[in-house]
C-alpha cells in the first residue's frame, strides 16, 4: 500500500515531492532550463512569475518592505529579514568550528573560509586565487588599470576606493 505524505507529486529527476501540482511544474523548470517570464524592459528571463516581479522591482526602483523601526526600505522580503537584525542584534547562523555567530548565512561561508583557507575566487589573468569575489574584482584592476574612484576636488583617479579616502585627506589639510 502506497505511503501518504501529503505530498503526491513526486519530481521524476530528483525525488523531491510537492503538494501542489503546480509546484511540481514550477519545479521542473530548474532541470529543464525553462524560463517562460520575461522582462519587457531588458529581456531577462525567469522560472517563476514572483522572480520577475521582484526583478521588475530593479527597473522600477520599488521597495514595498519598510523597516517599522528605521524607516529603511527594501524591495525583497528577504533584504528587511536581514535587516531588522542590525536592529535586534540576532545571529541566527553560527560556526561549528569557532562558534562565533553572524546575521547573515553569506557572512558565515566567507568566516568559515579563515578555517579552511578555501579560496574560490581565482583571477583568469594570472591564476591567484582570493577568498572573498570583491577582493577579485579588486586584484583584477592590476591588471585592466581601471580606476572607477575619482576625486571630486583635483580630478584624480584612483583604483580603490579606500586610497581616494586617504587622498582627500591631503585636500582638507
Amino acid at each position: 500500500m502506497p505511503k501518504v505524505t501529503g505530498k503526491p507529486y513526486g519530481c521524476d529527476i530528483c525525488n523531491k515531492s510537492f503538494s501542489q501540482k503546480y509546484d511540481l511544474k514550477t519545479h521542473r523548470r530548474i532541470h529543464t532550463g525553462e524560463k517562460p517570464y520575461h522582462c519587457d524592459v531588458c529581456g531577462k528571463s525567469f522560472p517563476k512569475s514572483d522572480a520577475l516581479t521582484i526583478h521588475v522591482r530593479v527597473h522600477t526602483g520599488e521597495k514595498p518592505h519598510h523597516c517599522d523601526i528605521c524607516g529603511k526600505s527594501f524591495s525583497v522580503s528577504s533584504g528587511l529579514t536581514r535587516h531588522k537584525r542590525t536592529h535586534t542584534g540576532d545571529k541566527p547562523y553560527h560556526c561549528d568550528i569557532c562558534d562565533r555567530k553572524f546575521s547573515q548565512t553569506d557572512f558565515l561561508t566567507r568566516h568559515k573560509r579563515t578555517h579552511t583557507g578555501e579560496k574560490p575566487y581565482q583571477c583568469d589573468i594570472c591564476s591567484k586565487a582570493f577568498a572573498e569575489y570583491g577582493t577579485l574584482k579588486k586584484h583584477k584592476r592590476t591588471h585592466t588599470g581601471e580606476k572607477p574612484y575619482h576625486c571630486d576636488i583635483c580630478g584624480k583617479l584612483f583604483s580603490q576606493a579606500g586610497c581616494l579616502s586617504r587622498h582627500k585627506c591631503l585636500h582638507a589639510r
